[in-house]
This record gives C-alpha cells, sequence and structure tokens, in this order.
C-alpha cells in the first residue's frame, strides 16, 4: 500500500467513526454510560484496523510518518482516551446535593490542571504549531531521554507509538473533556442564557488574554453576585455575551500567573488610560 492509499484510508476510517459516534451520541445522550461503553466499542474497531496496516507498511518519507503520528492517529485515539474518562466520571458521580457534585467536577477540571503543568512546555510548542522537534516527538523509536516522557513510554507498541503522540492524544481529549465538565458545573446551578432578538451592539477588541485578566479581577474582588459564583460561570456568561471564544482560561490564567514581569499590565493600562482620561477633563 502506497503512502497516499494508506493516509486515505486512515481518512475514510476517521470519517466513517465520526459518523457512528454522533448518531451514538444522539441515540444515548441520556444515558453516559451506555454511550461511553458504546463509543469505545466503536473506536476499538479502526484503531485496530489501522494498526495492523501499519505493521505492514513503511512510511517513504520522514514527514510522513511525522503527519500520522502528530496529526493522523491522535484523533482517533483522543477519542478513546475522552470516552474512557468520561466513562470513569459518569460512573463515579456521587448521588448527593448540588455542592457535593460541582466539587467533584471541579476536582476532575484540577486533574486537567494537573496535566498541563506537567507538560507545559510541549503543550505550548503543540498549540504554537511548532515543528522544528517533529523529528524527536513523532517518529517511532526517536526518544530523547533528555525530555519530559510518560511513564509507561516502555510499555507502548513502539511499531504503534512515539514518544509524544500520546500526549497531544490526551491533549485533544482533555480539551473535550473540559468542555463537558464546564457544561455539567453549569447544569448544575441552573443557568439559563436566553436568546436575545437584539443585535450584539459590543464585541471585545483587545487580546483575549486581556479580557481573561479582567474578569478574573473582577472575580477576585467579588464584583458579581457577591462572589457567589465560580470564575467558569463569569467566563461563560460573558462569551455568550460578547459572542467570543475565549478557550482554555485556565491555561491563559497559568500564563498570566507566569509572566516574569508586569503580571497585569492589562489592568495597569486601563488605570493608566484612566487617569489620562479624567485629566483631560479637568
Amino acid at each position: 500500500m502506497d503512502n497516499n492509499l494508506f493516509i486515505k484510508e486512515c481518512k475514510i476510517k476517521l470519517s466513517s467513526l465520526e459518523k457512528k459516534l454522533n448518531l451514538i451520541e444522539s441515540q444515548f445522550q441520556y444515558e453516559k454510560v451506555d454511550l461511553c461503553e458504546r463509543a469505545l466499542m466503536e473506536i476499538d474497531i479502526p484503531v485496530r484496523e489501522i494498526k495492523t496496516l501499519l505493521a505492514g507498511y513503511k512510511f517513504e518519507a520522514l514527514a510522513e510518518e511525522i503527519y500520522f503520528f502528530k496529526i493522523i492517529k491522535p484523533q482517533f485515539i483522543s477519542k478513546f482516551i475522552y470516552y474512557s474518562k468520561l466513562l470513569s466520571i459518569e460512573v463515579a458521580i456521587p448521588n448527593a446535593g448540588k455542592a457535593v457534585l460541582k466539587e467533584y467536577f471541579e476536582c476532575e477540571l484540577l486533574t486537567l490542571k494537573t496535566f498541563y503543568d506537567q507538560y507545559t512546555d510541549f503543550y505550548e510548542y503543540y498549540r504554537r504549531k511548532a515543528t522544528f522537534l517533529d523529528d524527536k516527538y513523532f517518529v517511532r523509536n526517536q526518544f530523547d531521554l533528555k525530555t519530559k516522557l510518560e511513564a509507561g513510554l516502555y510499555d507502548y507498541d513502539e511499531k504503534f507509538a512515539t514518544s509524544h503522540d500520546h500526549i497531544v492524544s490526551q491533549i485533544i481529549a482533555n480539551d473535550l473533556l473540559e468542555k463537558y465538565l464546564l457544561e455539567a458545573i453549569k447544569n448544575i446551578d441552573g443557568y439559563t442564557f436566553k436568546e436575545t432578538e437584539e443585535k450584539l451592539f459590543l464585541s471585545w477588541s483587545s487580546s483575549k488574554s486581556s479580557l481573561i485578566e479582567l474578569l478574573y479581577a473582577l472575580y477576585s474582588s467579588h464584583a458579581f453576585n457577591g462572589g457567589n459564583i465560580e470564575f467558569s460561570e463569569i467566563v461563560r456568561y460573558t462569551e455568550k455575551t460578547l459572542n467570543i471564544d475565549l478557550g482554555n482560561f485556565y491555561k491563559t490564567l497559568h500564563e498570566i500567573r507566569n509572566r516574569k514581569t508586569n503580571k497585569t499590565k492589562f489592568l495597569q493600562l486601563l488605570n493608566e488610560n484612566l487617569s489620562n482620561k479624567l485629566l483631560e477633563g479637568d
């Protein structure tokens, strides 16, 4: 099988899998455990098929191998990780009140942050779509022991794994899990957003990190609901109101905290601009 046919076959299997998962999601949307179990069975089939195809195939160029392990394979494995973790979360949901449920989901969110903290350097490399280390990260048998590797690396099938393709899969899965957990928290609190027929007249024109910095300052000052509201709820309400996607705001907060200088640069800019504007009025 030549490379074009191999990659094409993988994409066909991915498209077919996504259609099946969408159908399962719609059929079992209120039965999460059944949904996850059926999804995992569906995902297992094409993964095994691709693994078999790859066992008898040799990539013609390094770039082709990198493309498979950086782009193609994680799209399958991330789904398996997502539904596996979602199944674990669903079967362990405590039969308790809102406060306990909310704490349960928030602890799961903290687990996602722990993973990010563990792989900060690679996380930023991947998010920036960098490529200069791809030949070490996404080529088989190219492990650099000076880089941070997963503890179970040597248990992997060396013909079907590189040092970092599984971490890419985990990043993609974590993005999906974050959306699920935030939605679960929102549903516990009973917040609903009414659709408005009026057009939005305001749009955020500064950076997303600046908006998150501002929102976190307001949250820290208990400026909303007397402080009886979670930061994630403030973010989601703002996203809905301003029609903006703030993405992984926990990651952005982490970056703000890690600024070497001027951690609150946007707030300082606001203060300077306001002072200047008031002086103009004088």
